[in-house]
Parts: C-alpha cells; sequence; structure tokens
C-alpha cells in the first residue's frame, strides 16, 4: 500500500490551512519555511502557488511525514519543495534565511513554544512574514465537558486535573500567544479569530472516526489510569449517544487564530 493513502489528517488541517492560504502574501523570489508539516498541507500547497522561483522547506521530527512528503512531491513533480527533519526549537538554516515563515497549527505541538518562536525570528530574514495557525483552548468543548462531567461522577479529581493540564499544554489563550510572538520581537500585523464545526450522527460515530482514533485517543487515555480508561470511555460514548439523540447530531467545536506578523526592516 503506498504511504500517501495515510492522508486523513489534513481534512482537520484544512480549515486553518486554508485561512493560512488567505493571509500569506504570495512574493517570489524568496525561501520559505514550514514548520510541522505533517502529510504536506499547506506546504507542498504553497510551493505550487509561490512558483518556482521560490523553494519551500518543511520541518518535521517524523520519519513517517519525510517519507509522505517526499513520495508526494515526486508524484506531484513539485521541484521547489523539500523536506528536512528537525524541531522548531533548532531550526537547521542560517540567519535570516527565509522571507516566509509558516506554521499551520503546528506550533501548538513543540516542546518550548518561547525558543520555537525565538527561532523564527532569528531565520526570518528582514521584512519576513511569519503567519501561523493555532487551535485554542476550547477546542472540542463538547466533548471535554462530558469527559469532566464523567470523571467528577466517578470521583476521579486527580484525573481532572490531568485533563486540564493536557488542555493547556497544547492549547494557549490568543492573549498569551500574542503576548509571547511580540516578546520575540516580531510586529503583530493581524489577529484573525475564526473556528468551525465537526459534525457527528453520534458519539460513536465521533470515536470511531479514524482522525479521533489516531491523532486524539491516546492522549486522552493517557488521563485516567489503564484499568479506568475502557470504562469511562464507554461512559462518556453513551453520554454523546444521548446528547446526539436530543440535538439531532454531535457538533464538536474547532476555534483556532491566525496570526499575521513581520520582522521589522528591509
Amino acid at each position: 500500500m503506498s504511504i500517501l493513502s495515510y492522508d486523513d489528517l489534513p481534512l482537520w488541517s484544512a480549515p486553518f490551512g486554508l485561512t493560512l492560504l488567505d493571509t500569506v502574501r504570495m512574493k517570489s523570489h524568496i525561501n520559505v519555511l514550514d514548520i510541522g508539516s505533517g502529510s504536506g498541507f499547506p506546504m507542498l500547497e504553497l510551493a505550487e502557488r509561490m512558483g518556482k522561483t521560490c523553494m519551500v522547506y518543511g520541518l518535521d521530527p517524523s520519519p513517517d511525514s519525510i517519507a509522505m512528503i517526499t513520495e508526494k512531491a515526486a508524484l506531484k513533480g513539485i521541484g521547489n519543495a523539500t523536506i528536512v527533519r528537525g524541531v522548531a526549537e533548532a531550526i537547521p538554516f542560517p540567519d535570516e534565511h527565509f522571507g516566509l515563515i509558516v506554521s499551520n497549527n503546528g506550533l501548538n505541538n513543540v516542546s518550548d513554544q518561547a525558543a520555537s518562536l525565538a527561532e523564527c525570528f532569528r531565520v526570518a530574514g528582514k521584512g519576513a512574514q511569519m503567519v501561523l495557525t493555532m487551535n485554542l483552548p476550547h477546542t472540542m468543548t463538547e466533548f471535554y465537558d462530558v469527559f469532566e462531567e464523567t470523571l467528577q461522577e466517578s470521583g476521579l479529581t486527580d484525573e481532572i486535573r490531568k485533563m486540564h493540564e493536557h488542555i493547556a499544554s497544547k492549547r494557549q489563550s490568543v492573549e498569551y500567544l500574542k503576548d509571547l510572538i511580540l516578546e520575540t520581537g516580531f510586529i503583530m500585523n493581524t489577529i484573525n479569530v475564526d473556528g468551525f464545526k465537526m459534525r457527528y450522527s453520534d458519539g460513536t460515530a465521533f470515536f470511531n472516526q479514524f482522525l479521533i482514533r489516531a491523532a486524539f485517543m491516546d492522549s486522552w487515555k493517557a488521563v485516567l489510569q489503564e484499568n479506568q480508561a475502557d470504562s469511562i470511555f464507554l461512559i462518556i460514548e453513551r453520554k454523546l449517544n444521548l446528547l446526539a439523540a436530543e440535538k439531532g447530531e454531535v457538533a464538536i467545536s474547532i476555534p483556532f487564530v491566525c496570526f499575521d506578523c513581520l520582522k521589522a526592516g528591509v
């Protein structure tokens, strides 16, 4: 089976990425960096839109991402894109190398956001644009409300704390992120808060979706003791099914922010 068949995650990243693409100022003859390239969106789309005078570099720590993007670029004949293995806290490029830096929900997942942004500032050339999308603390609030309610009813107060710590480790407020970016030295042009809904027939469909199983379920279950996980999530599924019976569906909110930033200079 081709590695290209593993391509569901762009469904999650597409709404963020479309906003990112609308925010990017298209230019020629620049180097572009995409941090946390995943399966290649919007990195490869940017390479095609920016044209052959630009070189688009992806940065990702996953060997699977490296293989997937390399195969996709070859299949599509995109010669101005290459993927590099690495992390945002130590970007393997020289100072002021890029005229555009983007990250589509990638800086949510780094181990040190401040260090990553400092590296972005270092490799950004004078006048470079930086466009970042990030999902926000109320992401999937409909699920997390039921999760917390179930933990509370089960007397699992320590697990409630762990759940909130998990959310805080992945998603920060707009104000926190704005201050962090400004402290790094970037100028803020615009902040666009938006969002979308992921709609399911019921809780069973929600938990069975490949995206949820591949990208979220393990971290949710890590909040619990191993012997608790199956029973707790069965209760949550039943509650979401009852919610769907009452409202006609389970609608999961995904709020996000798009920052349009600039490194001063000419």
